[in-house]
C-alpha cells in the first residue's frame, strides 16, 4: 500500500488535550479513515501547533483525501513517499 506525507495547516493551532476527550477525538479520525481504507501512521506537529506532518497510508491520494474530508481535516499538499533508512546501506 502506498504511503503519504499530508501536510496540513491549522491557523489557531491544533489542540488536541492528553485526556479521555484527546484519546476519543483520535479514535474518531481512525474510524473516520477506516471508512476509506485509510491508515494514520503518526503525525508530527510544528512547536506553534499551526502545522503538521502526517504520515498515512492508504489506496490514493484520493482516498486520503476524501478521509480527511470525513474528519472535517485540512490538506495543503499530498506527497507520496517511501522510507529511506540510513542503516539500510550498512
Amino acid at each position: 500500500m502506498p504511503r503519504y506525507l499530508v501536510e496540513r495547516t491549522f491557523p489557531g493551532g491544533l489542540a488536541i488535550p492528553v485526556d479521555p476527550d484527546g484519546a476519543k477525538a483520535c479514535l474518531g479520525v481512525v474510524a473516520g479513515n477506516a471508512e476509506h481504507g485509510v491508515t494514520w501512521v503518526h503525525s508530527y506537529v510544528s512547536p506553534d501547533a499551526k502545522s503538521t506532518y502526517c504520515v498515512y497510508d492508504g489506496p490514493s491520494p484520493d482516498a486520503i483525501r476524501s478521509a480527511a474530508q470525513t474528519n472535517g481535516l485540512p490538506v495543503d499538499r499530498i506527497t507520496e513517499v517511501r522510507v529511506l533508512d540510513p542503516y539500510f546501506y550498512h
